[in-house]
């Protein structure tokens, strides 16, 4: 009986609870995992490699710096490329310097705002606001007809589409424009889906059931690589370095999860807590979805070490437990929290 379920039996009283629940011999399933990842405890450094990204990256960055002189659209399509990729990291300043430029030179000047088409206009807009400036929505009222209406046109310009469709997800409350757009954009690519080619098709069908806005970096990064070699137009220093980079971050993440795993086995929580639960690799996870960044590794070691000890606190409340102890317990542990 859970600790809930004992607290909710009125006819008894503390002791009485205390001398009918008798302690169970409860015992967690064992990790699927594993030892698994003891065997990343090492991580070998290519000496020729490590030159290799860096002599990528430099090339990007110069890159970047000569995008502030081409049309927006260009600009623009290479810092969404850079994101998507997962090498934001490694051109933060160089990004910071791109979309402040583009917001002095365009945001307030209705001549350059009325300037684009649906695609550029809505790339600006999300780039912008991910990046926390305070842009308006206004921008899209000229995709709209005066009954308030969406342009028909619209319907077949799909990459157009799913720029405004992504835009919608930085959405705040009050922006019915933006509610009405994502109505709009759902719909008709939905419908557009069966007619489309690859990459395109991949790009739609994923958008729709994962919107970049509310994925997990890491996996968005992994899957937009395969649809982004797939276009034609594509940059290859680019996607080299993000393959190089992500295989890099990739044996960081596997070396951080062994050294975390050799901690939990040191704990012993197998023999001295047995009812207590693994939740070590789910607690990592958690950590890297927050920070990926191979720099914030204590931040990942600390979530993970939280999220695996209250998980054992957990199962000493649900599981194991009785009613006098966790009385004790829980007082323990107000005392601590209130002083």
């Amino acid at each position: 009986m859970a600790l809930h379920q004992v607290l909710a039996t009125p006819a008894q009283t503390p002791h009485a609870a205390f001398n009918v629940e008798p302690r169970r011999a409860i015992f967690a399933a064992p990790c699927l995992l594993g030892d698994h990842f003891l065997s990343y405890s090492t991580m070998d450094v290519d000496v020729k490699l490590e030159q290799r990204v860096q002599g990528l990256k430099e090339e990007v960055k110069g890159m970047l710096m000569t995008a502030v002189n081409q049309p927006a659209s260009h600009m623009l399509d290479m810092v969404d490329n850079i994101q998507r990729l997962g090498l934001l990291y490694c051109f933060e300043n160089e990004i910071d310097t791109i979309l402040k430029h583009v917001h002095d030179h365009s945001y307030g000047r209705k001549d350059l705002e009325n300037n684009g088409d649906l695609y550029t206009t809505a790339l600006r807009f999300r780039l912008l606001r991910q990046q926390g400036y305070n842009v308006s929505c206004d921008v899209f009222d000229k995709f709209k007809e005066s009954n308030g209406t969406f342009k028909e046109h619209l319907t077949s310009d799909v990459v157009g589409l799913l720029s405004l469709y992504e835009a919608t997800h930085l959405r705040v409350h009050g922006e019915d424009i933006l509610e009405e757009a994502l109505t709009f954009t759902t719909s008709h690519l939905e419908s557009a889906v069966p007619r489309l080619s690859s990459p395109l098709s991949k790009q739609v069908t994923h958008a729709l059931y994962q919107p970049l806005w509310k994925g997990f970096s890491r996996l968005e990064a992994r899957h937009y690589m395969s649809v982004y070699e797939e276009d034609d137009s594509h940059n290859q220093t680019l996607l080299t370095l993000a393959k190089l980079d992500f295989n890099f971050a990739q044996k960081v993440h596997q070396k951080e999860l062994s050294d975390m795993t050799r901690w939990w086995k040191d704990l012993d929580f197998v023999n001295k807590l047995p009812f207590a639960r693994d939740r070590l690799v789910e607690g990592y996870f958690w950590g890297l979805a927050t920070c990926y960044e191979p720099e914030y590794y204590f931040a990942r070691f600390m979530a993970c070490k939280y999220i695996a000890l209250t998980a054992v606190l957990d199962d000493v409340y649900d599981v194991y437990g009785t009613y006098e102890e966790l009385e004790r317990f829980t007082e323990a542990i107000e005392r601590f929290v209130l002083y």
